[in-house]
């Protein structure tokens, strides 16, 4: 039972859907962090503010996102991004270091490696989450399947009892 102050129980597919906007929404803050030299706090506080079921066009609204997933994948980036970066570079062809990718896929494979660090989710879930991050920044590339590729690496790195 609700009341007038408590909004409505969410459904499986619209929590699905929050938590695939919180990812992407991780990798465009990371993304933004390291083009602006921003404090991870302060790319929060914005997109939580300001781009969390923001109206982009007349009638047309973002996604609203699982904030504390938000804050969690982009916090444990920054935490962990001497391990994760490590990680990536392990898993890249060796005359492609991390310093060399496309920013947008350093941002993704930190957001990532984020989860596959520091939470509980199964890789299989992180990879193809992430997979369909590649697919909405790249749809016509090469990149989700190369994505596939160095995700499934680090996980098998991260976690290899889940494998």
């Amino acid at each position: 039972m609700t009341t007038p102050d408590t909004p409505p129980a969410l459904s499986g597919n619209q929590k699905r859907r929050m938590k695939s906007a919180s990812r992407l929404y991780a990798v465009q803050a990371l993304y933004q962090m390291e083009a602006g030299d921003v404090a991870v706090e302060k790319v929060q506080r914005e997109f939580v503010d300001y781009r969390f079921g923001a109206e982009i066009d007349e009638g047309v609204e973002m996604v609203e996102g699982d904030v504390t997933l938000f804050g969690k994948i982009t916090s444990s980036a920054v935490n962990w991004q001497a391990k994760i970066d490590q990680m990536t570079d392990r898993a890249l062809v060796a005359k492609w270091p991390i310093a060399r990718i496309d920013p947008t896929l350093r941002a993704l494979f930190r957001a990532a490696g984020a989860e596959l660090v520091d939470s509980d989710t199964p890789p299989k879930v992180v990879i193809s989450e992430y997979v369909e991050v590649a697919s909405a920044f790249f749809p016509e590339g090469r990149e989700p399947r190369f994505v596939n590729a160095v995700l499934d690496h680090m996980a098998r790195e991260a976690r290899p009892e889940a494998f």
